[in-house]
């Protein structure tokens, strides 16, 4: 039988969403809008980095409101008793500049992310660590001889999904659950956790 290895969403399924928490701080209603909503991860991106300008907010600021984040309530719990039977990726559209203040809290993971392009505390630009890294890293763990057991809630979680060998939804929007209904969907930590053990 093949070792598992567990890959994982972090916002909206470990944490919350650092983009909403963003717009709620500043008051910018524009930068509520997450993957769940549109699926052109570069269209949403080059409208977040055009946002902020015309805003001017700076890195600075957001790190500032991520800094006062917590981890969701019960995922710090659900992560270590899963990493307690199994190793844990985390698999994010996120960026390195971005995660640090959540990653500590919840015991530093491994996380796979993103990068921002920086400029005097602006941020003009980002690079893709690559396209569609998320299945992309399913894939290369599966070439690795790793069963993978797959959870996210957002459009481009779908494909991770997918590729693994089990993917479920989590905290996932009514229109995500009905339009992939493929994926069982949970919204409790312990309904997802005892999920993922019978995979393992």
């Amino acid at each position: 039988m093949k070792q598992s290895i567990v890959t994982l969403d972090m916002e909206g399924v470990l944490t919350p969403e650092i983009w909403i928490a963003v717009a709620e701080r500043t008051g910018i209603a524009e930068l509520r809008r997450t993957t769940r909503e549109e699926p052109d991860y570069d269209k949403l991106m080059q409208a977040r980095i055009a946002i902020l300008a015309h805003h001017g907010v700076t890195l600075s600021k957001i790190q500032e409101v991520i800094g006062g984040l917590a981890p969701l309530p019960g995922a710090v719990d659900f992560l270590d008793a899963l990493r307690t039977r199994t190793q844990v990726v985390i698999l994010s559209d996120t960026f390195e500049q971005f995660a640090q203040p959540l990653m500590r809290q919840m015991k530093w993971p491994a996380l796979f992310c993103h990068r921002l392009v920086v400029e005097h505390d602006r941020i003009t630009g980002y690079e893709l660590r690559m396209p569609d890294q998320k299945r992309a890293a399913v894939r290369a763990l599966q070439a690795l001889n790793y069963q993978v057991i797959a959870a996210g809630d957002s459009f481009n979680d779908t494909t991770m999904l997918a590729q693994a060998d089990h993917g479920f939804l989590f905290h996932a929007p009514a229109a995500i659950v009905e339009q992939f209904p493929q994926f069982p969907a949970f919204d409790d930590y312990g309904a997802l956790l005892t999920a993922l053990h019978g995979k393992l």
